[in-house]
């Protein structure tokens, strides 16, 4: 995925009332910018760290600048939710998730189960449909990247609607995009979330697949890289 204007270097003051950032940008202008992240962004939102914004396209837009990575250690990480779905639909596309192929439809945001929309649907002739449920990872604790960094009761119940699929004969996927390069597996965070760490483990018993990849980002774009292991 590239952006679409090149991203802006700065520096971060602080992260606020969930969706807000205050921002100096490197030419000394103090920004306020919209941030697209609903989870704790624990070791990715500290003050003075090094971040890269990208200038709105729609002039009515109150915030005219969105966060979109910032630098920990040496790594870039993304940190805007919006993007992982379109990430792994062009990897899917271009037919980089060996996991993935075969299917001749993608779908995006379709409406299944109780209420819910799934963020990719992969259709083929003479197969059972495919569910991929994509899930942004920003945390890592050690070498591991870790998912959920808050509690999360929406995560469950997707992964009880995954679970479903497969008891209608269908297939489904949990795939897990680390949003940085800097880590050698993949892990849930079961004491921040004991409830989503239990439900993950029943659905993977009940035959929902695990998939988890991390990217390559520059201030230019965001990409799929390889698959990492994951640590149950």
């Amino acid at each position: 995925m590239k952006f679409t204007n090149p991203l802006l270097k700065g520096s971060l003051i602080q992260r606020y009332k969930r969706f807000l950032a205050d921002i100096i940008l490197e030419n000394g202008e103090k920004i306020t910018a919209h941030c697209a992240n609903t989870g704790s962004m624990l070791g990715v939102n500290d003050p003075g760290s090094e971040v890269w914004v990208s200038p709105t396209l729609n002039p009515n837009r109150k915030l005219k600048y969105t966060w979109e990575m910032i630098r920990v250690g040496k790594s870039l990480v993304g940190v805007n939710t919006t993007h992982p779905n379109q990430i792994v639909q062009d990897a899917i596309q271009r037919k980089t998730i060996t996991e993935l192929l075969g299917y001749h439809s993608l779908r995006r945001e379709v409406k299944y189960g109780n209420n819910s929309r799934i963020d990719i649907l992969l259709e083929a002739s003479k197969r059972p449909d495919c569910f991929v449920e994509v899930k942004s990872v920003t945390l890592r604790r050690g070498i591991w990247a870790e998912f959920p960094d808050a509690v999360t009761t929406r995560g469950t119940k997707h992964l009880s609607e995954l679970t479903n699929q497969v008891k209608a004969g269908n297939r489904a996927v949990m795939f897990y995009l680390v949003q940085r390069e800097d880590c050698a597996g993949f892990a849930v965070a079961g004491d921040i979330d004991t409830v989503y760490a239990e439900a993950l483990a029943g659905a993977i018993d009940a035959g929902v697949e695990v998939y988890c990849y991390k990217c390559k980002l520059t201030p230019n774009q965001i990409s799929l890289d390889t698959p990492l292991s994951f640590e149950r």
